[in-house]
């Protein structure tokens, strides 16, 4: 299996093809940024309600992040944006603005 690729996963007996993003956490990191700046945040304050350093935050949003990071911090990123962890790793965001 090679992911960034149309992968054929086999489930159940059924062959099933999915799409992985090549490019997951550049997906993320443009949506975190565009859904911030939808609601009228900082990422100050998204940091802080997030409870996450400023610094960290402005990374993610830059995609110089290397690393990656947690679970965890997706899901506290998303709970403050009020969107779910899934809508955040849409390619195609546009429904939730």
């Amino acid at each position: 299996m090679i992911c960034g690729t149309i992968t054929l996963v086999v489930v159940n007996m059924k062959e099933i093809f999915i799409d992985f993003d090549p490019n997951i956490k550049s997906t993320i990191s443009k949506n975190i940024k565009r859904v911030r700046k939808a609601r009228g945040l900082t990422q100050e304050q998204l940091a802080l309600n997030a409870e996450i350093s400023y610094d960290f935050m402005r990374r993610i949003e830059s995609k110089k992040i290397h690393s990656g990071f947690s679970v965890v911090t997706l899901y506290k990123i998303a709970c403050v944006l009020d969107i779910s962890v899934d809508e955040l790793m849409e390619r195609n965001l546009s429904n939730v603005l």
